[in-house]
């Protein structure tokens, strides 16, 4: 059995959530393969919101077992205010949750860390989620990290305060002042929380998994233009959130992954500084932001908004080896009477379809395709083939210009919102 992906497309905030959510009755197995508390994936069922910031998407399926793999960064702080909001809902956490050894811990010195310097960037900051995440993955690749297992070792606390010390230095060449006596105890408590549930080495879990011939399915957060190496650097996150991140973040090879479903938001958003070429800083830009309640549900912060980027989605679509994807929000494009489509770049007096190396040096000027709006009742839509017809033009649009099927349509944040879509483009 192959090893399906699930992946965000854009720059973040594509509905992974709730898709993983939706897809989720349909597979043995979820696993998150990195990211950590940055994430914000939210799902909506029963009326009632819930925003998960560490723990698989597949988690309300009691009947499902969910992974967070050895690429995840944990808060033991922000975990535990999780793990106690989904006890409160009566799911069992320590029936179906799974956390690799491997995977390391953000210490309250990495948010310290990671606020002190986003301060001192001043106006070239990054637009970090000041969650610890950057720091945490500097000291897993430079080889100082806690991991998750180090906890189960007598001399877990003597190795923490020695890590600890290591940051207070670098606080104080910052200027930092801190006062670690709270947090510290929170986090201990944290840890403590972690110490109860199921820890295994999750690599062997999974692949004995596949093995068996169990249906697994691995979440991606962030998105793939915030990946460390193939996003708009240096405004990205600190983790591969493509499909190769699967393999490092879980542990399988190469020749185990299977369909690569890739989230498209029916427009463009972004959250943070960096480059977004079809950014739209005006009455277009802030409808699309109220209409769609573009707002963080990790940092609450007003996410950027702007029209759909095709040359960015060719782009990792390649990357990511997508084959299938799934549309989200394009009832936030109701009412529009028309939208515009960028479908090339002009950069240094040339037309293009690629990214250039460098797009926050190098900026590109967005060339559009204007399609006509729609106007439809949601609320009454539960066939896809009901959809308005310029609806079904730019996603017929959109499915011709990538070269990929659009399998799914998600008209609005409930799970019941989710049309499914037969398409001959196979």
């Amino acid at each position: 059995m192959k090893v399906d992906v699930l992946l965000g497309l854009q720059w973040g905030d594509e509905g992974k959530g709730k898709v993983v959510d939706v897809l989720a009755p349909q597979y043995d197995v979820i696993a998150r393969f990195q990211g950590g508390p940055n994430a914000g994936h939210t799902l909506e069922f029963d009326g009632i919101k819930h925003v998960l910031h560490t723990i698989p998407s597949g988690i309300f399926h009691k009947e499902k077992i969910n992974i967070i793999g050895n690429g995840v960064v944990i808060d033991p702080v922000i975990f535990k205010k999780e793990i106690v909001a989904l006890r409160k809902m009566g799911v069992d956490i320590n029936q179906n949750l799974l956390i690799s050894r491997k995977a390391h811990l953000i210490l309250p010195t990495h948010r310290m860390l990671d606020a002190a310097s986003e301060t001192v960037k001043g106006k070239s900051k990054i637009g970090s989620t000041l969650k610890g995440i950057g720091p945490a993955y500097m000291d897993k690749t430079g080889r100082n990290g806690l991991r998750v297992g180090d906890i189960e070792n007598a001399d877990f606390t003597a190795y923490y305060h020695a890590l600890v010390e290591k940051h207070k230095n670098l606080l104080s060449f910052y200027q930092y002042d801190f006062d670690l006596s709270q947090v510290e105890k929170e986090w201990m408590d944290g840890i403590e929380m972690i110490r109860s549930l199921t820890l295994t080495d999750s690599e062997y879990i999974i692949n004995k998994f596949i093995e068996d011939g169990k249906s697994i399915l691995a979440e991606g957060a962030q998105g793939s233009l915030l990946d460390i190496d193939f996003g708009s650097y240096p405004f990205v996150t600190s983790s591969n959130t493509i499909t190769a991140g699967t393999c490092t973040g879980l542990g399988i090879a190469p020749a185990s992954i299977g369909e690569v479903y890739g989230i498209v938001k029916a427009y463009s958003t972004r959250v943070g500084s960096g480059p977004f070429p079809t950014e739209q800083e005006n009455e277009t830009g802030e409808l699309l932001r109220k209409k769609g309640s573009e707002f963080g549900a990790t940092t609450g912060r007003p996410r950027r908004c702007g029209w759909l980027d095709l040359p960015a989605l060719k782009y990792t679509i390649m990357l990511n080896g997508v084959t299938r994807l799934i549309l989200t929000k394009p009832d936030v494009l109701n009412g529009f009477n028309t939208i515009e489509v960028c479908t090339h770049y002009k950069s240094k007096g040339k037309i293009t379809e690629q990214m250039p190396f460098d797009i926050s040096r190098n900026p590109v000027t967005p060339v559009y395709k204007t399609m006509q709006g729609w106007q439809c009742d949601f609320n009454i839509i539960s066939d896809a083939d009901n959809l308005p017809d310029n609806m079904k033009t730019y996603i017929d649009f959109i499915e011709d210009s990538l070269q990929v099927p659009v399998v799914i349509v998600s008209v609005g944040p409930d799970r019941s919102q989710t049309l499914t879509r037969i398409t001959t483009k196979v």
